[in-house]
């Protein structure tokens, strides 16, 4: 089996909205899919910016960031198996963040 990563993007005011009830039943399904028997592993980001390194004519530069024209972040991500992106598709369907409006990202991990 291969690995995928999923990365979770979405707009963080869209969870300020929801009611203290609703964000307790979200975190219940987002629990619920962290122990689907395909997953990995996964955590949640801090709510921060993060920084963003960059090297620039051999200058290493480390800048408060990401910053892009999208209301979206990165909020999280999931580390899955599945034998190839259609499976990882399919069996990322039922995602949380897809209910919530979000975007997840599908990327296969490199095998060595």
């Amino acid at each position: 089996m291969s690995q995928f990563v999923l990365l979770l993007h979405s707009d963080p005011s869209g969870w300020e909205k929801l009611s203290p009830e609703e964000m307790q039943k979200a975190l219940e399904k987002f629990m619920a899919w962290m122990h689907k028997p395909f997953t990995v592993g996964g955590q949640r980001l801090a709510h921060d910016a993060g920084r963003v390194m960059r090297s620039s004519n051999g200058k290493l530069r480390a800048t408060d960031g990401p910053y892009s024209e999208s209301k979206e972040v990165l909020g999280g991500f999931y580390i899955i198996e599945a034998a190839n992106y259609d499976e990882a598709v399919e069996r990322t369907r039922d995602h949380p963040t897809l209910e919530y409006g979000g975007t997840v990202e599908v990327r296969q991990i490199w095998e060595s």
